[in-house]
């Protein structure tokens, strides 16, 4: 009987400790395809929804130093939206997250030519990534949301048929755990990462939050944005956020990497100590909010992005149009243009390997 009660009120307690979720209908593309919206929510209140859509975070309300809940990220209020958008708000980005130079690579003595969608270089994963695809939903009974795609062999230029599992966990510590798992039949590269636009206010731009960054270097890059190769220390320049900062304090210096990004748009070397999970950055909003996002990772790098190109002539949430800088993005991922710099962690993935690497927003308010 003793264990018998054990067991059940382990169950009761694991019940009362997991996420709920909830579906609904997220409307439908332009050829008629449904696409659904998954609102995971938590003990504390917290609630993340994530639409099938190029697997997109549309929402994420975490509590201000009062406890008020609010939306923290950019996004759509519907499917088409998502459709037409040119943001990538929220989404999950592949095959390559990020840019890969003159749009080719070689992998095993073999050129690839992926889309030019960015100038002569190929951004997230081509003209249409997994950003621009329904992905396969399943809850999972702990309360997680797993999202599924599957790339064909040649997709956007890349080779082998790929399988990419994105999963969806939030925690009743209030955290967003992304853990991103594929395989694939014939060497690829790969480089997954999430696109979201984070406002810890709720609107307004982003200048004043403060941001910490754990990376003594970071990779420069030409006026394509394509890092040059170099690992440039931080130390005397914008970019060194080892202390906390604004990105308002020197965003508009007379540094010529900053021009060439239109503000903060470089990867970011992160210090890392061995394998798992180790601290990559954090963002307070000191304002009315109090909020603080942590960011821990497995990944070497993290793209911080000021929404440099956002110009007002997007409509989101509620109408709200999202202006210059009224969000930021930190992508944990390998390196850009990764593919052709050999000194460069390897994004390369072979039959019989499992690419697996998990990334958690930490959320809090003081």
């Amino acid at each position: 009987m003793k264990l018998r009660y054990f067991l059940l009120s382990a169950i009761v307690a694991a019940a009362a400790h997991a996420a709920t979720v909830r579906k609904s209908d997220f409307g439908k593309l332009a050829d008629g395809t449904a696409v659904a919206l998954f609102t995971l929510s938590n003990s504390k209140g917290m609630e993340a929804s994530v639409t099938t859509y190029g697997g997109a975070l549309v929402s994420l309300k975490t509590p201000d130093r009062k406890g008020k809940m609010g939306d923290v990220v950019l996004g759509y209020d519907n499917a088409a939206d998502y459709q037409k958008g040119k943001s990538y708000f929220g989404a999950l980005i592949g095959r390559y997250g990020n840019r890969i130079g003159h749009a080719q690579f070689t992998l095993d003595g073999k050129t690839y030519h992926v889309p030019k969608n960015d100038g002569d270089n190929s951004l997230h994963g081509g003209a249409v990534g997994f950003d621009k695809h329904v992905w396969t939903a399943r809850e999972l009974p702990d309360g997680a949301l797993e999202l599924q795609y599957v790339s064909k062999d040649g997709d956007q230029g890349y080779p082998g048929t790929l399988t990419a599992t994105v999963t969806y966990t939030l925690t009743d510590d209030n955290v967003l755990r992304i853990r991103y798992q594929a395989a694939t039949d014939k060497p690829t590269v790969l480089n997954l990462t999430n696109h979201s636009y984070f406002n810890l206010k709720g609107d307004g731009d982003i200048l004043g939050h403060l941001v910490t960054l754990n990376a003594d270097k970071y990779t420069p890059v030409d006026s394509g944005l394509i890092p040059t190769g170099e690992l440039k220390p931080v130390d005397g320049t914008p970019f060194d956020f080892r202390k906390a900062r604004t990105p308002g304090e020197r965003i508009n210096q007379n540094d010529e990497q900053l021009k060439l990004g239109k503000g903060y748009d470089h990867n970011w070397v992160l210090n890392r100590k061995g394998p798992g999970l180790s601290f990559a950055a954090r963002v307070e909003e000191p304002g009315v909010s109090g909020r603080i996002m942590e960011i821990y990772t497995d990944q070497p790098g993290i793209q911080f992005y000021t929404g440099n190109f956002l110009d007002g002539s997007e409509k989101g949430k509620g109408g709200k149009v999202y202006q210059h800088r009224t969000g930021f993005c930190f992508e944990t991922q390998h390196f850009p243009d990764s593919p052709n710099k050999p000194s460069f962690p390897s994004t390369v993935l072979r039959p019989g390997q499992k690419y697996d690497t998990t990334t958690e927003f930490r959320f809090s308010a003081k």
